[in-house]
């Protein structure tokens, strides 16, 4: 077959809603560019929904590529929850945006929370090292054994320097 027939065949095949009416589809048929005869379930669910008169009428009142698109994105939704269709969609994800922003406003203070609490430890250990540098300490031995501060290195560090001098971030 050559390619000039295949033009011809493709040119006078059907679009989907005259192939679902049982009607012959010209070259003027208004519905041919929206719903081509590859995707006759979108017309299936429009038809469906809408009727075939009155999705014509829609074409002709409105804007044509945006009437079809929200005519099959409405007639979708109407198959999919007959009673509130798309208004259903919208209201479900209205109410997950509302419980997404609840969850963002509980992390918020959780991270408030979080600094007061980072912000109380590092001044009790600002206080920790002004008490060791006023005391003397460092320089008793304890009465238990051999443990001395002084002595032993694992017990000689001082809480705010250990962080730093180990490269240690808050």
């Amino acid at each position: 077959m050559s390619s000039e027939a295949l033009t011809r065949t493709r040119a006078h095949q059907p679009c989907a809603a005259c192939r679902m009416l049982r009607r012959r589809c010209d070259s003027n048929c208004m519905l041919a560019p929206y719903f081509p005869g590859d995707e006759a379930e979108k017309f299936f669910g429009v038809h469906k929904v809408f009727g075939a008169s009155n999705v014509i009428r829609m074409i002709q009142e409105s804007k044509k590529e945006d009437a079809v698109k929200a005519i099959i994105y409405e007639a979708t939704s109407r198959l999919r929850d007959p009673v509130y269709g798309s208004a259903g969609t919208i209201f479900h994800l209205q109410k997950m945006v509302e419980e997404l922003k609840m969850q963002v406003e509980s992390m918020r203070a959780q991270v408030v929370q979080l600094q007061e609490q980072k912000n109380q430890l590092l001044g009790i250990l600002m206080n920790v090292r002004h008490l060791d540098s006023t005391s003397s300490i460092h320089d008793r031995k304890f009465d238990g054994g051999d443990l001395m501060l002084d002595e032993d290195p694992l017990m000689a560090y001082d809480p705010i320097t250990f962080f730093t001098e180990n490269d240690w971030t808050f």
